[in-house]
């Protein structure tokens, strides 16, 4: 099994906490501080997934995840410490498997890079119903099991989020997915929607907060954070 990771980040202090943390996960942990290196190294020994740093000397981390991207599918989650990147990197459709702001906690960096590596491999836990299904052809949707009685605005929301987990979805977007035919309504038809999608997830398990805001940017289902 490859258990090695590379984390590419300038802020020795920052990568040598996170290899710390994931060592200690299980996992074999590799850290490049230059952009310029990084390609070099992913070619010579792909590792099982790269936790990317936005801002770095040398070349950038939009650039290298651009470049990843044309020979592999590597599960990469990207790092940034500004918010406001966020719509840079969706809008440039880089293909990483999520995404992480600054400051975060090292359990949640290892929790993420945990829930990326299921989700590229496929697995769930032994004895676990699927988490969600959806069936486009009846609406139906079940949620560990359990039915979701969902409207049509709602579950199309819910399978659009789904669909790519991690991804983070401003509210034009989704309102351009929800109302193709380009109705005017308000911008925050969506919270109102994505509000009653929660309670009735909350309904059916407490437990299971899967959609998720994320401050001045849009929504994301992420089932692992």
């Amino acid at each position: 099994m490859n258990n090695s990771l590379l984390i590419v980040e300038d802020e020795p202090k920052l990568s040598i906490l996170l290899s710390n943390y994931l060592r200690q996960a299980g996992f074999e942990p590799e850290c490049i501080e230059n952009g310029l290196d990084v390609l070099p190294r992913v070619r010579e020994q792909m590792p099982a997934l790269i936790l990317l740093d936005l801002m770095l000397p040398g070349r950038d981390g939009v650039d290298i995840c651009k470049e990843i991207r044309s020979f592999s599918t590597v599960p990469i989650i990207m790092v940034t410490a500004r918010v406001e990147e966020i719509d840079r990197l969706l809008g440039l459709e880089l293909g990483a498997d999520d995404y992480i702001c600054k400051p975060f906690s090292p359990r949640e960096v290892v929790a993420r890079v945990k829930a990326v590596l299921r989700r590229s491999s496929g697995q769930k836990p032994p004895g676990m119903p699927p988490f969600l299904q959806l069936d486009e052809d009846r609406l139906q949707v079940t949620l560990l099991g359990q039915a979701l009685e969902l409207t049509l605005v709602e579950f199309k929301l819910l399978e659009f989020l789904s669909a790519t987990p991690g991804r983070i979805y401003g509210r034009n977007h989704l309102m351009d997915h929800i109302y193709p035919d380009q109705r005017i309504v308000s911008d925050r038809t969506i919270d109102c929607h994505i509000k009653n999608l929660r309670k009735k997830i909350s309904a059916v398990s407490p437990d299971a907060e899967i959609i998720h805001s994320v401050y001045g940017v849009g929504y994301k289902y992420d089932p692992q954070s």
